[in-house]
């Protein structure tokens, strides 16, 4: 994705002092990060996060007080008591950071900076998904109290250079061999003994670098400028990032935000789905209401079967005339596939002056035929939960006494094509990963 002609601004990443755990205070890094806020399962993972380590930074990014107020006001005295106490310092001059994942044979390689911040029209970081506003409002909150970017929102761009990709297979050329420019400044640096290292519980191997000279910031520099970004993680910090921005008059450090930039022709992204739990309504009279609509068959368990066999009718149904739409619902101790929904129904319910990919994706037929007409659930927290794990997704259906709706991932040719035509998807639609690990580099909005 590059930005045409040589006057393009493009992506504009610059360095910050990055506030960051000293790890003589702390019992371990892995102890102290958090996956992204919206990644946490709660009520389960939250209290695991909080008991790993007294300074998780999931204290900050999930305060859990009385009321919005009461939680925001307690991350921000959290974070100057660990600045004052010397837990979280900052670095001593402004970089950019390289950071490497390591998961068995999957290897991610970005930069983390300071990226400055751009509308929609410019064509220069293109969001690909609708954002929900009540999200959008509590990550503002936090982040005015707080002063802070306390996680990277994981950016995509598509780079020149030849190399090996995160899997280890040749890109546009021979093995290892780079071309200048962002790509080059990476590899060279993680030639140097980490600033950190660390291991995950989930066994993720985790690696930073700083990068100060001046010939490697202004060889990125040249490089970025003539690319955009999709942004694969992070839509609600974006759009809490340009709101954050307009509040203020006068140029300063709000005109950035913390991403985590990687090019994906070196080191693709996967993408996940992320699935649906529907609080309040229970499969008994979930399944009566779609069976009108849609084929509804019973399938075989355990879970990673019934995923095999969504994926199975989900990839065959793209090839077939019709809705390629299916899904799996469970909640009551067993697995219902929902494929081949009414192409009438269809036409009814789901808005016509989108393109027909939009049309078509599951998270659309979800919730403008599901959701909103078959079922006649309202899309607020208390009715319905996000959920990245769908083994986490059943099993809070199945303790509630409602619904999980578990989805298959999106195409990334889709995405990218929907993106560049400034067509957003529903919320939550994607999960686009590896994800950076929370708490590993900071930025405080008072250091610029």
């Amino acid at each position: 994705m590059s930005i045409p002609g040589p006057g393009g601004q493009g992506l504009q990443l610059t360095p910050f002092r990055g506030l960051r755990y000293v790890a003589e205070r702390v019992g371990s890094l892995a102890a102290v990060t958090s996956p992204p806020y919206d990644v946490v399962v709660r009520p389960e993972g939250l209290r695991e996060l909080e008991t790993a380590d007294p300074y998780n930074i999931v204290r900050l990014i999930l305060p859990q007080a009385g009321t919005p107020e009461a939680r925001h006001r307690q991350a921000a005295e959290t974070l100057r008591r660990w600045q004052a106490d010397g837990v979280l310092a900052p670095d001593p001059e402004p970089a950019l950071y390289v950071y490497e994942q390591r998961d068995g044979p999957t290897l991610q390689r970005g930069l983390i900076g300071a990226l400055r911040l751009s509308p929609r029209e410019e064509g220069i970081v293109l969001p690909h998904e609708e954002v929900m506003p009540h999200i959008v409002e509590d990550r503002a909150d936090l982040m005015r109290a707080t002063a802070a970017h306390l996680e990277p929102l994981l950016l995509a761009y598509r780079g020149n250079g030849n190399g090996t990709s995160g899997n280890g297979a040749s890109v546009n050329g021979a093995a290892g061999q780079g071309t200048g420019g962002a790509a080059q400044v990476i590899e060279r640096t993680i030639l140097r003994e980490p600033l950190l290292s660390t291991t995950t519980e989930d066994g993720v191997d985790h690696h930073l670098w700083r990068v100060t000279n001046p010939a490697d910031l202004v060889e990125v520099s040249t490089d970025l400028r003539h690319h955009q970004a999709l942004i694969a993680d992070g839509h609600h910090r974006w759009a809490t990032y340009l709101r954050l921005r307009e509040e203020r008059r006068e140029p300063g450090p709000w005109d950035f935000g913390l991403v985590l930039l990687v090019d994906t022709a070196r080191y693709p992204l996967r993408v996940r789905a992320i699935h649906r739990l529907l609080r309040r309504l229970p499969p008994d009279q979930a399944l009566p209401a779609v069976r009108r609509a849609f084929r509804v068959r019973t399938i075989d368990g355990p879970l990673p079967h019934a995923l095999e066999t969504l994926a199975e009718v989900a990839e065959a149904a793209r090839a077939e005339p019709g809705a390629p739409n299916a899904f799996l619902l469970a909640g009551d101790g067993r697995f219902h596939l929902l494929d081949r929904p009414d192409p009438e129904l269809l036409a009814r319910t789901v808005p016509d002056r989108r393109p027909a990919a939009w049309r078509t994706l599951d998270a659309t037929v979800l919730h403008h035929t599901l959701l909103d007409h078959l079922w006649n659930v309202p899309d607020t927290p208390e009715h319905i939960g996000y959920l990245h794990d769908p083994t986490a997704a059943v099993e809070q259906a199945e303790r509630l006494g409602g619904t999980a709706v578990l989805m298959h991932p999106v195409r990334e040719d889709v995405v990218h094509d929907l993106a560049r035509q400034g067509v957003a998807m529903p919320h939550k639609s994607t999960s686009f990963g590896p994800k950076p690990a929370t708490g590993l580099v900071l930025r405080s909005l008072t250091l610029g």
